[in-house]
């Protein structure tokens, strides 16, 4: 009995289709290119293609531009130029006699590629200056220039505080200039000291120049390690 209404109002079920998934996975969007990465990266030594499959990959972790080892290129998370002139690329007064300034190697990890720094022996005209083409740096970003130094001990002659000067392309803004002690850096510690900022762009572009100095007090001094000045997006 059961069985005939059963039957009568069973509704047999369809076979539907399997849905279709698709395994194939959406490109990437293509990572645009550094503002002037191939101009830069003719100067690039070791030679670097910009072909190359990890390029970026290169970018992100650093390139070293000719004069070997005294220029170091690279972009940011935002893909913006950054460098860094190592102190054999500056003009420091006296570097060239050991009795003021010695030249060592410096590495801050094992993986990184050692590079000469510079060691105040003793002197009491500090004069340490730079300067730096802004063409290739990316537009429309407002860039800090930074000394990179430490202290060692016996340090002295650092009560007076050291003049920090950034003059701009073509003179068109007065340069930016400040006294900075350095008597209480920590030792044995790279810090980065800011010289100033400067918005980037095609009617601002041409050569900054930077320094760090103290002429007048006539006092010596000991213990400053200079490693360079990087140039990179004040974030």
């Amino acid at each position: 009995m059961f069985g005939n209404k059963e039957s009568e109002y069973f509704v047999p079920v369809k076979n539907e289709a399997s849905p279709v998934i698709s395994t194939s996975k959406k490109k990437a969007p293509p990572v645009k290119s550094p503002h002037n990465c191939e101009a830069i990266l003719r100067d690039a030594d070791p030679p670097v293609s910009v072909s190359s499959v990890n390029l970026f990959e290169q970018l992100r972790s650093g390139v070293f531009l000719k004069p070997t080892k005294q220029i170091k290129y690279w972009v940011d998370e935002r893909n913006s130029n950054c460098f860094m002139l190592f102190a054999k690329n500056l003009s420091i007064t006296w570097s060239d006699d050991p009795n003021y300034w010695t030249w060592f190697t410096d590495r801050e990890s094992p993986n990184e590629t050692a590079v000469e720094a510079a060691e105040l022996e003793n002197v009491c005209w500090l004069d340490i200056v730079g300067k730096f083409d802004t063409r290739n740096l990316t537009p429309g970003i407002v860039y800090e220039v930074v000394f990179k130094v430490k202290l060692e001990d016996p340090a002295y002659g650092w009560d007076m505080p050291v003049n920090l000067k950034l003059v701009l392309p073509y003179g068109k803004e007065k340069p930016q200039e400040q006294k900075v002690s350095l008597r209480e850096l920590p030792r044995y510690k790279w810090v980065d000291i800011r010289v100033g900022e400067f918005v980037t762009g095609k009617s601002a572009a041409g050569e900054i120049t930077f320094s760090m100095y103290e002429h007048e007090a006539g006092v010596w001094k000991k213990g400053l390690f200079l490693k360079g000045v990087t140039i990179r997006p004040k974030h």
